[in-house]
């Protein structure tokens, strides 16, 4: 897919996916914590691609990947208990 795609897009893509493709909570009451930190990443993600589509202001493809990447590791997908994920530590400290 790489070579058919602009490598600064393909790279936001990536961020992208990166935001939203996280652990599915374990429980129903990891589902609270679960759902803010992607809805915080939603929203980062959607500031970003606005920022690519509506070019206000036109700060670059790579501008808007790493502001989207900054953002995202203010809301790690952490803080409950992860499908799948045996112990704390496999799901970046949630508990």
């Amino acid at each position: 897919m790489s070579d058919r795609i602009p490598e600064p897009v393909a790279d936001l893509l990536r961020a992208v996916l990166e935001a939203l493709d996280i652990p599915y909570p374990a429980t129903i009451g990891d589902g609270e914590v679960h759902a803010r930190v992607l809805g915080n990443r939603v929203m980062h993600t959607v500031i970003a691609l606005h920022s690519v589509f509506d070019d206000v202001p036109d700060l670059g493809i790579e501008w808007t990947t790493a502001y989207l990447r900054k953002r995202l590791a203010e809301h790690p997908p952490t803080g409950y208990r992860a499908a799948g994920a045996r112990t704390a530590a496999e799901n970046g400290g949630g508990s």
